[in-house]
């Protein structure tokens, strides 16, 4: 008969830990229902979107780590989860061309923000590439890349708060707290990138393609870019021999690579006139490792900083 009692005491306990464990999870589901959905076109959005959203947001970036976004194309699921979002962020420019059916089919319960819009655009001067084929630019010619500069950064992530105040007005307070210290790394990282670079002995980046308009425009620096806009702008024979006589003039011992694309073109160069690799980010997408290990915008500017001082001969 005790060994019965205990039995029936054991169950009915199993049953409210099960019971409390069933509410737990359910509450824990409304917790995500009741945030924010915020998704974003690439890397750079959901880590300003996460910043100034905090605990209030669920963000989704739409393209998976690791994954180079120039040519990106959501899968139908992906277009379905979408259909979700609160709030959509994208960069505009052309660099997120697949965003026009999204705005297309937007049913206007979704808000919808381009974070370039009111931004100084650049567009690819001739001086700056050797592939001379408009066509193949973003929208003929304009550099999307704008967050490679923080003054820029920081006016997109402005946007992001905006649009989160405009879905959620209830937050304001937060989300403008959030923005404002975030908005204060902004200038920070601008301020230290000015000092470092006012020091360097030569003006002149190599780099594999010309993603670094707006971060070489900013600090006084001239970009000298093996491809295009995008990786795929690549030089003809005739221009690869124009780049790799323009490098020996220069006397360049560094040509930047990318950490997710391989230029055989600009391995090509570095072998012909025995320069040196080093990786600069575009920060367009961060690899499932970088995002494990805490990187974020900020540090990868950083290490940014770091191999341009190499580059330019900063002591």
């Amino acid at each position: 008969m005790k060994k019965q009692g205990l039995l029936s005491w054991i169950l009915i306990l199993t049953l409210i830990v099960s019971a409390g464990c069933g509410v737990y999870s359910d509450s824990q589901k409304q917790k995500n229902v009741n945030k924010v959905q915020v998704f974003t076109s690439f890397y750079v959005l959901a880590d300003f979107a996460k910043k100034i959203g905090g605990d209030y947001v669920e963000v989704t970036n739409m393209i998976p780590p690791g994954t180079e976004p120039h040519d990106f194309e959501p899968t139908p699921k992906q277009i379905a989860k979408l259909q979700e979002a609160d709030l959509f962020v994208y960069n505009g420019t052309g660099f997120d061309e697949w965003v026009k059916k999204v705005i297309e089919n937007n049913n206007g319960k979704m808000e919808v923000v381009n974070t370039t819009e009111g931004i100084s655009l650049l567009t690819l001067n001739e001086e700056e590439s050797h592939n001379h084929t408009e066509g193949d630019f973003h929208k003929g010619g304009i550099d999307p890349h704008v967050w490679l500069n923080p003054m820029n950064a920081m006016i997109q992530a402005e946007k992001i708060k905006d649009g989160l105040i405009k879905v959620d007005p209830s937050h304001q307070e937060v989300y403008t707290k959030n923005y404002e210290k975030l908005k204060q790394s902004f200038i920070e990282l601008d301020q230290t990138y000015q000092n470092e670079l006012k020091k360097a002995k030569t003006r002149e980046i190599f780099v594999s393609h010309a993603a670094f308009g707006y971060l070489a425009d900013r600090y006084q620096l001239k970009q000298v870019a093996i491809a295009g806009l995008t990786p795929s702008d690549e030089p003809s024979p005739k221009e690869l021999a124009e780049i790799v006589n323009e490098a020996k003039k220069m006397k360049i011992k560094y040509i930047l690579f990318e950490p997710l694309l391989e230029s055989k073109y600009a391995t090509t160069i570095m072998n012909e006139i025995g320069a040196k690799a080093l990786t600069l980010n575009p920060i367009e997408s961060l690899t499932k490792e970088e995002i494990e290990k805490g990187e974020d915008y900020f540090s990868i500017m950083k290490n940014n900083l770091e191999v341009l001082k190499t580059a330019l001969g900063v002591k």
